[in-house]
């Protein structure tokens, strides 16, 4: 009854007092019944467009990296660390939903992460039985445990395809152990197929604290100095990059399982990223010329806006 109230209330447009005489109810009920589908996510609004200073950060990003497209989720005022996934994720959702009801999109390789994860959320349902969703790094931790944010199984859900997981760590404890699992069939298997991917979706993840490598204990804290110490900033596939966007020589950076830069260059890579926290790490990925695609919230894209002024500033001067 939920779902009947909130048609009647927010489709056709009817009033609490004409829901209740219609269905026979009080209007308390109504309220409650319209409440309850906003609630548990019955209800979903969307608004089209965005604010023009957001439009003028896409275009200037697009401009400065040489972008295919650039969008900017509208800061939405709340506060709190959330506030910017929630943001991407109602810009990000539909964008996606759009991206995999393109009938040339019948396989997409993704990445992690937690901003990947909200967006997939916030997706709006795609009927594709015939896509697949591919993983383009482990989706495991060191533990091989689950890593919760590996999105293959959610993307496949939201699409009604088939997903498939890359059964090995995200990284390996050594050399020797990558070296390992890429030698076993059914991960070279995989890893081909992920290669044939018509579109990529990756996160960029940062080396501090607040990144999923140190949330998720995917590494250690003396791996994370020594990634520091080697001038690396962001977590981009599994591999490692300094400010200028070139991988740097940290020894963590040979135990990635899963596709290596050169597989996905040239393909469209749509990457998200949220929050101020991600600043150097998502201009490191942005000057690594893989990203053809970003989606941020408007304090990530301000700050990367204004620090690339700041910078043409300080040459000119």
């Amino acid at each position: 009854m939920s779902i009947r109230a909130a048609w009647m209330s927010f489709v056709g447009g009817a009033t609490q007092g004409e829901i209740a005489s219609r269905l026979g109810i009080s209007t308390a009920k109504v309220h409650r019944l319209i409440a309850h589908a906003q609630r548990t996510g019955l209800v979903r609004f969307q608004i089209v467009g965005r604010p023009a200073d957001c439009l003028e950060i896409e275009a200037a990003l697009v401009e400065e990296y040489g972008l295919s497209s650039c969008l900017i989720a509208p800061d939405i005022g709340a506060g709190g660390e959330d506030s910017g996934f929630r943001a991407i994720a109602e810009v990000a959702g539909p964008h996606l939903a759009n991206l995999l009801a393109a009938p040339n999109v019948t396989q997409v390789g993704v990445g992690m992460g937690r901003t990947l994860r909200a967006a997939i959320e916030r997706m709006p349902r795609v009927q594709r039985s015939d896509i697949a969703i591919v993983s383009i790094s482990g989706s495991l931790t060191r533990k091989l445990s689950a890593n919760p944010f590996d999105v293959v199984q959610q993307l496949a859900e939201r699409t009604g395809g088939e997903g498939y997981y890359l059964p090995v760590p995200y990284l390996a404890d050594s050399v020797g152990e990558r070296d390992m699992f890429l030698g076993q069939r059914s991960v070279q298997a995989l890893l081909a197929r992920a290669r044939r991917s018509d579109l990529f979706v990756i996160g960029i993840g940062s080396v501090e604290d607040d990144g999923h490598l140190i949330r998720r204990d995917l590494i250690s804290r003396e791996e994370q100095k020594d990634l520091i110490a080697s001038g690396a900033v962001c977590d981009l596939m599994g591999r490692f990059i300094g400010r200028d966007g070139a991988l740097v020589a940290a020894k963590l950076g040979d135990k990635a399982v899963g596709l290596p830069f050169e597989a996905v260059r040239g393909a469209r890579v749509v990457a998200l990223a949220g929050g101020l926290g991600k600043l150097k790490a998502t201009r490191a990925a942005l000057r690594s010329g893989l990203i053809t695609d970003l989606i941020v919230d408007e304090e990530l894209g301000r700050n990367l806006s204004a620090s690339n002024e700041q910078e043409k500033n300080v040459r000119t001067a």
